[in-house]
């Protein structure tokens, strides 16, 4: 059984790739990620806070994504490694909500469920990087 924290970060990956790639609207599309699942009100709100965390700060995570993988811009990675390491970086960097190691064991494992091959690892090193970026 996936926790609900987990299950927030599947649905508001989901919305991030949704809205990267087709450009819909944020609301409408988290609401359609949960339409068809039983979802408590908790898993709903983290999600949306996830998505519209991300959205708001966008800018600044891309540019930390181009800063510690500038062999891979960020235009031209996977959508689906994008948007974890967006997911990510906003959790690392500015929710703060959860320690950074647990942000990105998750983002590993979403990587692992939704990426390719390569991406665990791809997403594992970029997030290496960016924790180095947090330590004092």
């Amino acid at each position: 059984m996936t926790g609900k924290r987990r299950r927030a970060r599947i649905a508001a990956l989901q919305a991030l790739f949704e809205l990267d790639s087709v450009g819909h609207p944020p609301d409408a599309t988290i609401a359609r990620q949960f339409q068809d699942l039983s979802a408590s009100p908790d898993v709903e709100r983290f999600a949306r806070e996830l998505v519209n965390g991300v959205l708001e700060n966008k800018m600044k995570i891309d540019q930390t994504i181009g800063h510690t993988a500038p062999a891979f811009p960020t235009e031209q990675m996977a959508a689906i490694d994008r948007n974890i390491l967006r997911l990510a970086i906003y959790e690392i960097l500015i929710d703060n909500k959860v320690p950074m190691r647990a942000a990105i064991n998750e983002a590993v494992e979403l990587a692992k469920e939704f990426g390719g091959e390569n991406s665990p690892k791809f997403i594992n090193g970029v997030l290496g990087s960016v924790s180095v970026l947090t330590t004092p």
